[in-house]
């Protein structure tokens, strides 16, 4: 236990102090998992902190090695209500464990975030994680808005100003989409949000909460962009920017696959005009035969998302209106079969994703579609309302590091990472 950072809480106004003796401690799901040596990796610079209201943490003893739960800190003679800690880790960094809070008295749901277990030692912040993929395209480093505010007025005056282009203003200026940016930027993989219109109701959904006590992440569009301007903002980005990817399928959109003939129409102009780049397609799967459509006018590659290879916890999360997991399961098939680069989603949460059962069925799906690259992507959401709503095994997980390195192990010509790839 010497190894263990301590325990983080905070104040009622979000000031973050570290526990004089408590160690820091993590959860797989809703069981505590011990934080090894090999689970600690300095935070990363670009992460972000956050404070769980209503939620006090829970620290190791290091004299006993139980768990304690701290309500309440003496605060230079005041009685102070503690809350538990939690870290967003930067892109390209996957999280082991959860942060040990409770939330039995917390009544709402929290923000989208992926929360995971943090702690402090040596005058720095340490976080339960790995590094699965650093990539130089996305290191925020390159993604100064002092750079972007000029770079937003040189495209205005050059380019006419349209619905989608204003949208994404807004995007890379207040959501602070690096997809977004990277579009005014001129460089790497720029979006193409098209579908104001889903036909699923995830329980993370960035861009819609109806009726839920938290507020999306994001505006989800709301018309339906022309294509003629599709089609100029990707011909230009493909045939100037390096290592170009235009992306239909954003965190600002609804599903793609409802406007498959918009995306079909734009993809067979687009490839008309222009060979150059990556024309990618970010999606749930849900209908193969659209797919099939789109890939035949000159798609390059797909991601479809998941957040369990088991259709029990795929129905759970994405609650699909129209279509099913087996839709999926053949749209992901067929993707391989008509050569586009295939990719899987994977959104990835201790104490489930590597569940035995779904380490299985992770590997069966592989094994039978020959993807070619696995996102391990930190699913955002509230760890309580996610494991309130899937379905109880009471099995424990294997740990996210050793998932990773069994499918690594088991499928060397797999690429495992973070990010969208450029066709090569």
């Amino acid at each position: 236990m010497k190894h263990l950072p301590f325990m983080l809480y905070a104040d009622g106004d979000g000031q973050i102090f570290e526990h004089p003796y408590l160690k820091m401690a993590g959860f797989f799901g809703a069981n505590f998992s011990p934080i090894e040596p090999e689970d600690l990796i300095i935070m990363p610079e670009f992460s972000k902190l956050f404070y769980i209201p209503s939620c006090p943490p829970l620290g190791l003893d290091p004299k006993t090695g139980q768990l304690k739960t701290i309500y309440e800190m003496d605060m230079e003679g005041i009685p102070t209500t503690c809350f538990a800690v939690a870290v967003f880790l930067e892109p390209g960094f996957v999280r082991t464990h959860l942060p040990a809070a409770d939330y039995s008295e917390k009544s709402f749901v929290l923000p989208s975030w992926a929360y995971g277990a943090v702690g402090f030692r040596d005058g720095q912040y340490w976080s339960a994680g790995f590094e699965v993929e650093y990539n130089e395209r996305w290191d925020p480093r390159h993604y100064d808005d002092r750079e972007l505010v000029p770079a937003i007025s040189d495209f205005m005056e050059k380019n006419p100003a349209g619905p989608l282009v204003n949208h994404l203003t807004t995007c890379a200026t207040e959501s602070h989409c690096f997809a977004a940016k990277n579009l005014f930027l001129k460089r790497w993989e720029a979006p193409l949000p098209v579908s104001r219109k889903c036909n699923a109701a995830c329980l993370g959904c960035l861009s819609l909460q109806p009726g839920a006590s938290f507020e999306a992440s994001h505006e989800r569009i709301r018309f339906t962009p022309s294509m003629e301007e599709i089609v100029n903002l990707a011909v230009a980005h493909l045939n100037y920017a390096p290592e170009a990817i235009v992306s239909f399928g954003q965190g600002c959109e609804g599903e793609p696959l409802t406007e498959y003939e918009l995306i079909a129409d734009s993809i067979r102009e687009i490839r008309r005009q222009t060979r150059k780049g990556t024309i990618n397609l970010n999606t749930n799967g849900s209908f193969p035969d659209r797919i099939r459509k789109i890939a035949a006018y000159g798609l390059d590659s797909i991601r479809i998302s998941l957040n369990s290879a088991r259709p029990e916890f795929y129905t759970a999360y994405y609650r699909p209106r129209g279509y099913g997991f087996d839709d999926v399961m053949d749209a992901i098939a067929l993707s391989r079969e008509m050569g586009l680069y295939t990719m899987i989603n994977y959104l990835v949460f201790p104490g489930i994703s590597d569940q035995a059962a779904e380490v299985d069925a992770l590997t069966a799906l592989i094994s039978k579609t020959g993807i070619n690259f696995l996102h391990l992507k930190n699913l955002c959401i509230d760890p309580a309302f996610y494991l309130e709503k899937m379905p109880a095994t009471g099995e424990k997980g294997i740990g996210m590091r050793k998932m990773a390195e069994h499918l690594a192990e088991r499928f060397p010509d797999l690429d495992l990472g973070y990010f969208n790839q450029p066709v090569r």
